[in-house]
């Protein structure tokens, strides 16, 4: 594989990419880095780092664009609208404004080969445009599925954009020379836009966290968890399309029927404050700023469940990508998804947690009643996510997969 890459120069255009740490920022970061460290020449087109936020990070604001250096890749920022809530019309600016300035001055240097992420369609449309003006393959990673998050989310408007984004998506998924994407489940929706099968990969994302190291009574000690109190911890986005509301009705469920319940939301969003407004007065329910990724794993870990959450219209547009995460962490998950959906399919397979009913706060309660009650199960639960992540999650293997379809598109 170091011979493929030798002497090739390689665009990635996304949106989101390191200092962020959260979403697909790390599965950008990690695959630019890892190209160059096979040889290849790396220039990365992103925005200014906002999420999940949704603020610019301080370094970056009052910057138009910029270029820097980091892990071996070159990071050409480009400034674009950023907003604090999300609607239909908020979200068709923020993808204008990227794809506006991005098309302004790109790096000029010619590629051999342009990688896109999608979840933004203006990356997606941008690295079309450098691909075909060089006449070098496009290839593009599918993390989220934006014509059916317009319509699953619950975005204000999304509704009616659906089919324009359906529509542009389709275009950029059929000019590319391969698709990856994330979850088997994805594929019927990709090949429904006119894209044949062969040109199809599935590229699962991967743990890009270390093992927990840390003494987890110390942890807990340290984040102020009492020995006697069962927490069930959420980590990361707090969007719409997690639909969240579920906890903060679960926690009420536990003030009256399990009060050593203790429900922790950990992380940053659009929807944070919306949610601290519907949880004023819970004592049960509390928020905790992103950790950092040193402590990340250890907070997971010393954690007794983990909750993945999603509203009930999500059914193939997304798949979490806190999930690796979880998996490493060795702690049982409960998972209120739509139950024949990817995050649902993800989770029975790893046998690593139990599925429930999407925006069911009884279910949800019960399932982790059931779980403080039998430690044993909850245990056992826990133990099949690292194993799961070894058999099928390593950086290794999915590196792997993606270097291996980039290194067929060159092949092409």
């Amino acid at each position: 594989m170091t011979e493929t890459f030798e002497g090739r120069r390689v665009l990635l255009v996304s949106t989101n990419y390191a200092p962020e740490h959260a979403g697909i920022a790390p599965y950008s970061t990690l695959t630019a880095e890892h190209l160059a460290a096979r040889g290849a020449d790396v220039d990365v087109l992103a925005g200014m780092p906002h999420y999940p936020g949704w603020r610019v990070h301080g370094d970056y604001r009052g910057r138009w664009r910029m270029v820097e250096n980091r892990g071996g890749v070159r990071v050409h920022r480009r400034r674009g609208f950023v907003p604090a809530r999300q609607t239909a019309l908020l979200r068709a600016a923020y993808e204008a404004t990227f794809l506006a300035h991005g098309s302004i001055r790109p790096p000029a240097a010619r590629p051999d080969l342009v990688l896109s992420q999608i979840p933004t369609l203006a990356g997606g449309v941008l690295g079309g445009r450098i691909a075909r003006r060089h006449r070098v393959p496009h290839v593009v990673v599918v993390q989220d599925l934006m014509g059916a998050a317009a319509a699953q989310s619950g975005i204000r408007g999304g509704g009616h954009v659906a089919s324009l984004v359906a529509g542009a998506e389709s275009r950029i998924l059929r000019t590319a020379a391969l698709i990856g994407v994330v979850h088997e489940s994805f594929v019927d929706r990709v090949t429904a836009m006119g894209v044949p099968k062969p040109r199809v990969r599935v590229v699962p994302n991967w743990t890009h966290v270390t093992p927990p190291s840390g003494d987890r009574q110390a942890v807990r000690a340290q984040l102020g968890w009492k020995d006697e109190e069962f927490v069930l911890l959420h980590s990361g986005n707090m969007g719409l399309k997690q639909g969240l509301e579920v906890l903060v009705e679960t926690a009420r469920l536990a003030a009256r029927a399990t009060p050593r319940l203790r429900i922790l939301l950990m992380g940053d969003g659009s929807c944070r404050s919306h949610l601290e407004r519907l949880a004023a007065g819970l004592p049960n329910l509390g928020f905790l700023p992103p950790a950092s990724d040193a402590d990340f794993p250890d907070v997971l870990a010393a954690a007794d469940v983990l909750a993945v959450t999603q509203r009930a219209s999500v059914l193939d547009m997304s798949l979490p990508s806190k999930l690796t995460s979880y998996f490493a962490s060795g702690r049982p998950v409960v998972a209120s998804v739509a139950p024949q959906g990817g995050t649902a399919q993800e989770v029975r397979r790893s046998g690593a947690g139990v599925v429930v009913r999407a925006e069911d706060a009884d279910a949800l309660h019960g399932a982790v009643s059931e779980l403080m009650r039998d430690r044993e199960r909850s245990a056992e639960l826990g133990a099949h996510g690292p194993a799961y992540v070894r058999e099928r999650l390593s950086p290794e293997a999915g590196l792997g997969r993606i270097t291996a379809m980039l290194s067929e598109a060159l092949a092409r």
